[in-house]
């Protein structure tokens, strides 16, 4: 049998606008809390919602913005980021989501590559100066027209003049959209170092929002904690559609992710639902006060962005109480779940595998080489097709042809395997396999085993380059509490006669923490390169091939 899955189809797509599908769930549940924005203590319900984000889309307006044009939005959580999310899609124009930790060089690119007409930002945050920087690249833009900043008189004078103009106008611009139209670019990193464009229409996005919720049986009752970044898939779309698709509460535990806010809002705000990358819960969990937070509410939530350790998994199950736990895997450029294990999945499938298929996708493993499928229980890389597919990277068709081939096929450069019953295990990227002295290791195998030692919080492995093998195994560990770091002698005696020789680690080395994205993703390419410093090798030639 060949690793190729279709998933459900019993539920129907909408075929719908983001505010169409709003507006649905205002009528249905307008008195119900929408929004919860922990730091600042403000609160909404939809039809208060409704009205703030009808406001700024009038405002927005009222600008010169139409349908079509790109608006750019750089912050970091909080609630006008989510009325901004909304009064875009309502008018039609394109939300371009901004890294917060961009700084002026990669802005600059941004709102070139995009055509960025109109940006609204934070003034600043976490020391960094957003408005002297947009004003920097808005000399070499000058296509940019207007720049808003939240908590400045810019904002406020947008959303009165939204307030004082007429509905009507806003209605006959909704009227004229289409669910098929572009309404969100998400910059991805590019092997060149430029990002790309990755354009996502109100079908994508809204469609895998509800999905994902329906999965994990979203009701007018949940209430979300959502700390994950909004300018990304996890934040904007599995986040705050999956609860506007639903009726449910969406609540920002602070600007950017604290382990502390984010447990006193699930507490405080009696949280059914709980996100996060690995690397989040993990932090959570370590919480010296961990046990004083009630989280007795919580029945589920959502783990994705970079695979998870099993024990990790274990531990939200068993310590946080979130039985219903899923594990979700895609990437921006599907919208970006493709699989995700469903609440019904015994612990076993939820802490091995990414699940199966979701709703109205079809997913196959691939031999990277021939681009056949590859039989059940083979390696190889995972392909995502079905209405998920991104439009393609903005103004970069030949860009676009690289990731989507010709029969629609998204190609993720994910290593994966595919059980009998359509379940997916990620083992890598396929630029991440080491390859030592012939021999394909896959990091992630040897991160779970590490993993199992008492005394590691947590593990990365990468390779690097020698002259010998080509490349060789190194581990950077996070150690649990007060335990004492481990040498490289340690871990040999901990892999000895259950982990084969290649694939023991030739290098350690103890860190506090792991350098980040934004998003809570290790960055194995910095680690890579920081090790390669540290010890001193020179870059090797990359392989000839890889699996």
């Amino acid at each position: 049998m060949t690793s190729r899955e279709a998933g459900p189809t019993d539920l129907e797509l909408l075929e719908t606008t983001i505010g169409d599908d709003l507006a649905a769930t205002v009528a249905a549940h307008g008195d119900r809390e929408a929004l919860v924005e922990c730091a600042s203590g403000r609160r909404w319900t939809y039809a208060e919602l409704a009205a703030d984000i009808d406001a700024v889309a009038l405002g927005l307006l009222g600008l010169g913005v139409r349908p079509g044009d790109r608006v750019g939005v750089w912050a970091p959580n909080c609630a006008e980021w989510v009325l901004t999310q909304y009064a875009t899609a309502r008018i039609g124009a394109v939300l371009v989501t901004v890294n917060p930790a961009y700084r002026t060089h990669e802005l600059s690119f941004v709102i070139g590559q995009s055509g960025m007409r109109t940006i609204i930002a934070a003034s600043s945050f976490k020391g960094a100066d957003y408005a002297a920087m947009i004003d920097q690249a808005r000399a070499e833009h000058p296509a940019l027209v207007d720049v808003v900043l939240i908590g400045e008189p810019s904002w406020d004078a947008l959303v009165t003049s939204g307030r004082a103009a007429d509905a009507a106008v806003l209605d006959d611009v909704a009227g004229g959209l289409s669910g098929n139209d572009p309404i969100n670019i998400q910059y991805t990193s590019g092997t060149t170092g430029f990002p790309k464009g990755a354009t996502l229409s109100h079908r994508n996005i809204l469609n895998n929002g509800w999905f994902v919720g329906e999965l994990i049986d979203y009701t007018q009752h949940d209430r979300i904690c959502i700390p994950v970044p909004f300018y990304h898939c996890f934040g904007m779309v599995m986040g705050n559609l999956a609860a506007t698709s639903h009726g449910a509460t969406m609540v920002i535990p602070a600007p950017a992710f604290d382990p502390v806010a984010t447990l006193r809002a699930a507490a405080d705000e009696q949280c059914t639902s709980l996100y996060g990358v690995p690397t989040m819960f993990i932090a959570m969990l370590d919480q010296p006060d961990f046990a004083s937070y009630d989280l007795t509410h919580l029945r589920t939530g959502i783990m994705a962005g970079s695979p998870c350790p099993i024990e990790t998994m274990k531990q939200v199950i068993d310590r946080m109480g979130a039985e219903d736990v899923s594990i979700c895997y895609g990437m921006t450029e599907t919208s970006p779940v493709s699989t995700q294990t469903r609440t019904d999945d015994s612990l076993d499938r939820r802490v091995s595998t990414v699940g199966r298929a979701g709703p109205h996708v079809e997913i196959q493993v691939i031999d990277p080489i021939t681009g056949e499928p590859v039989p059940r229980g083979v390696p190889g890389e995972l392909c995502t097709r079905g209405y998920l597919v991104m439009l393609g990277y903005w103004d970069q068709p030949d860009r676009t042809a690289e990731a989507i081939d010709a029969d629609g096929w998204m190609h993720t450069g994910d290593l994966a395997v595919m059980d009998d019953d359509g379940y997916v295990s990620i083992t890598g990227r396929i630029k991440d396999v080491v390859i030592r002295g012939g021999e394909n290791i896959y990091p992630r195998e040897v991160e779970e085993f590490l993993m199992g030692h008492p005394d590691v919080l947590d593990v990365q492995v990468f390779g690097v380059p020698d002259e010998r093998y080509g490349e060789e195994v190194m581990a950077w560990i996070r150690m649990r509490g007060d335990a004492a770091p481990l040498a490289v002698d340690d871990v040999r005696e901990f892999c000895r006669g259950r982990l084969a020789h290649y694939k023991v680690p030739r290098y350690v080395q103890v860190v506090d923490e792991f350098p980040m994205t934004v998003t809570g993703k290790v960055r194995k390419v910095e680690m890579r390169e920081t090790a390669q410093r540290m010890l001193g090798l020179s870059p090797a030639a990359p392989p000839a091939s890889r699996p």
